[in-house]
């Protein structure tokens, strides 16, 4: 009877004596798995901003789609359907309006309340490998992981960001809306407005474009630049007259101003002269006109720009700064059309003294990407 129970209680001791061992493993299991917790809800955080970013690109690609596809429906219905006093092409721009719009954040009431933007004070240290007068291609972001919920002791790990070079903000809270646009402008000269300038110069009839191309060229540069400096000397004027606004603009900012807003598009005018069947020499004239005003403007802008950067800081007129902008305008103007001469008599050739005619998919692929 007594062997039984020294016999029970060896047992009874020898079931519990790894008892300690089995709550330190417990308590370090679930230290462990808090810290992955919390790390794992860093990282979904993370992976939600991410996301976040991801989901307005494609809603940009979404909108972009869906206002082309509701142009080409309302070119349809108003081909059944004729008003009188309204044109698709008219429709066509309010879409686009529209459009813009909303990717800017001017229409809250579609897209929801915006969300605030958190700005980050960072000075550079001096460092050999760092040229001081130029601003960095990326930025590396040490930032700490957020703090343990229920815990007041910061987490070790440090979690590195990159930051690539975007431009520049001159005051950063009255250009929030810079700053909040999600739309790049490369995407549109390099993706979006080439087709564009390919449609124009295929569907261009060549006979009538070249029996006025002196008239062409003189309403497209000599027209389109007095427009944006004759628009830009009278917004200045105005701006003068305005005590609140007479410190906030110079006559470059009217001028550059000047050079946006003069290449017209008359998209509906040249609707309407193609429904009409007006005289050919008049529709080149317009057509024409409108083809190159664009890049005109484009080259100016970037002349008036280059000007900005050689410009003096006490205001006064430099005439080798002037020189220099425009000898850039002139030499920019003439080697893109060189350029694109080059690359449409080198298209040419390739599809006539090949054989790739024989293949028209082929031929059709060489074609486009010749263009870009």
């Amino acid at each position: 009877m007594f062997k039984r129970r020294v016999k029970s209680q060896h047992t009874h001791r020898s079931r519990y004596r790894f008892l300690p061992v089995v709550v330190l493993i417990v308590l370090a299991q679930w230290c462990l798995l808090n810290t992955a917790v919390t790390a794992e809800s860093t990282d979904i955080e993370l992976d939600a901003k991410a996301n976040k970013i991801h989901q307005i690109d494609s809603l940009n690609l979404l909108l972009y789609t869906f206002l082309l596809t509701l142009t080409v429906l309302t070119i349809w219905l108003f081909k059944h359907r004729r008003v009188s006093w309204l044109h698709e092409t008219g429709l066509a721009v309010i879409y686009g309006k529209w459009g813009s719009g909303g990717k800017s954040g001017h229409f809250p009431f579609f897209f929801g309340t915006t969300t605030p933007i958190i700005h980050v004070s960072v000075e550079a240290e001096p460092d050999a490998k760092f040229n001081q007068s130029l601003p960095p291609d990326t930025l590396w972001l040490k930032f700490p992981g957020n703090l343990p919920h229920g815990s007041d002791q910061p987490v070790k790990a440090n979690k590195t960001y990159t930051y690539s070079f975007r431009g520049e903000i001159g005051n950063v809270e009255e250009n929030e809306i810079d700053l909040k646009a999600t739309f790049d402008p490369e995407i549109f000269f390099n993706i979006i407005l080439p087709p564009i300038i390919f449609h124009a110069g295929y569907s261009l009839k060549r006979k009538y474009f070249f029996r006025n191309l002196g008239a062409i060229l003189m309403f497209a540069i000599i027209g389109t630049t007095l427009s944006a400096f004759l628009i830009g000397a009278l917004m200045y004027g105005f701006v003068q007259l305005m005590p609140k606004l007479k410190s906030s603009f110079t006559f470059l900012d009217t001028l550059y101003f000047g050079a946006l807003i003069s290449p017209t598009d008359p998209l509906t005018i040249l609707a309407i002269f193609s429904d009409m069947h007006v005289d050919v020499n008049l529709y080149a004239l317009v057509f024409g006109e409108s083809v190159l005003n664009d890049a005109v403007a484009i080259v100016l802008s970037g002349a008036i720009q280059n000007y900005g950067e050689h410009y003096s800081s006490n205001g006064e007129f430099e005439g080798h700064a002037f020189l220099r902008s425009l000898g850039d305008f002139f030499s920019v103007f003439a080697f893109s059309l060189l350029i694109g001469a080059s690359m449409g008599c080198v298209t040419a050739m390739m599809t006539k003294f090949t054989r790739i005619r024989d293949f028209p998919l082929l031929e059709s692929a060489l074609f486009v990407l010749m263009s870009y």
